[in-house]
């Protein structure tokens, strides 16, 4: 992975945990944002850690460069702040980050984020997630784009527990189904939602409506 902090008694931390980690490798360390985009498209590391605040490009704009809309082969960011502002996670996620964590969350959810999005999956700090999830149930300007096909009631079961932060395992669990299933549908879920990961999912639900 790779580490993108304007501290470096952060960026020392942080890799001290993972490199810890028997399953992760830390590959390189970046001062600012400009730096962190150069390493990451070079390197190819399987999520990057982000902060938001720092010099010559932002964490959010670093985030869009690598992960945001119409990015080809995007990455996956996880965004880790100190700033535990609504802007900030809602802008993070819609620039295309699978996981925003504050830096006081402690190790172990650190850990957890960056597998769950190496994994393809999201994880948002439990301090923000209510805050983020009333923020998306207004709706937005414009209204939502509706889905390039109807969803079926099963999609449909999917959808909504991905929206209230289920994992796949969870999702096989609640509903009766493999974990196979739950994979194919979110498949078919992105594909008609147009949506690039279950962040975007969670975002399409809570703003049309389908749970609230």
């Amino acid at each position: 992975m790779l580490i993108a902090d304007d501290q470096e008694l952060v960026r020392t931390g942080f890799q001290m945990i993972l490199d810890a980690q028997e399953d992760m490798e830390v590959l390189a360390t970046a001062a600012n944002g400009a730096e962190a985009v150069e390493l990451a498209r070079r390197l190819r590391p399987d999520v990057c850690l982000l902060d938001i605040r720092m010099p010559k490009l932002d964490g959010l704009e670093a985030t869009r460069v690598l992960a945001g809309p119409g990015v080809p082969d995007p990455m996956r960011v996880v965004i880790v702040t100190t700033f535990d502002l609504d802007e900030y996670v809602y802008g993070a996620l819609r620039a295309g980050a699978t996981g925003f964590l504050l830096k006081d969350s402690g190790p172990t959810l650190l850990i957890e984020a960056i597998r769950a999005a190496a994994a393809g999956d999201a994880l948002v700090s439990p301090s923000v997630t209510v805050r983020l999830l009333e923020h998306l149930s207004h709706p937005r300007a414009g209204g939502v784009r509706p889905p390039s096909e109807p969803l079926t009631e099963r999609e449909l079961d999917v959808v909504r527990l991905v929206a209230r932060g289920r994992t796949n395992q969870e999702v096989a669990a609640e509903l009766f189904v493999s974990l196979s299933t739950v994979k194919t549908h979110l498949g078919s879920i992105q594909t008609k939602l147009g949506a690039r990961n279950r962040v975007e999912i969670a975002a399409w639900a809570w703003e049309s409506g389908i749970v609230g």
